[in-house]
């Protein structure tokens, strides 16, 4: 069941995920209400920008760090428990130091899908110019306004720092390889 909830964001449309997060953070909801309460409404602010970006992005570093730990070698935690390692320190000195070339890459692909996030974090956050604007957000309505030249700086900036991101996931997914 856990699998399934971690991993469905990565299938569901992000409009629906959208609308998911604003049941759970709307300002009539329980949650909505507790933050807005403590001064932390999150419904058209900053913070739901990143709620979402994190909330559609996730399934991609956890497919990439179940994977990366699936793959530790057994012989390894098997000799760390026959010396009598704890398992805290078999996970902290043995799984994880193996699994860490994994763990960046899904990290990497999981930061390259929030940047292009736009579905979700319209439904949740909206466009507010300096507010909760994100660069597809900025592209899209740069476009639909006519205004190609900013639609095309912000091409570029989001298609190198994608590019960076994907460099970074290879390096360390071929580093978990070798």
């Amino acid at each position: 069941m856990l699998d399934v909830l971690f991993t469905l964001p990565m299938v569901l449309p992000p409009t629906v995920l959208g609308f998911f997060l604003l049941v759970i953070f709307g300002r009539n909801t329980f949650f909505g209400k507790l933050l807005s309460d403590a001064g932390m409404p999150v419904i058209f602010s900053w913070h739901a920008t990143v709620i979402a970006a994190v909330v559609v992005s996730f399934p991609l570093m956890y497919k990439g760090a179940k994977g990366a730990f699936e793959q530790v070698d057994q012989e390894h935690v098997w000799a760390a428990r026959t010396l009598g390692m704890s398992e805290f320190g078999i996970f902290v000195k043995v799984m994880f130091p193996e699994a860490w070339p994994g763990i960046l890459a899904g990290l990497a692909l999981s930061f390259a899908r929030a940047l292009g996030e736009f579905g979700a974090t319209l439904m949740i956050a909206g466009n507010i110019p300096g507010k909760t604007q994100t660069i597809p957000m900025a592209i899209y309505f740069a476009t639909a306004g006519g205004d190609m030249r900013t639609a095309w700086i912000w091409v570029a900036v989001i298609t190198i720092v994608s590019c960076v991101a994907l460099a970074v996931m290879n390096h360390f997914g071929n580093k978990g390889r070798s």
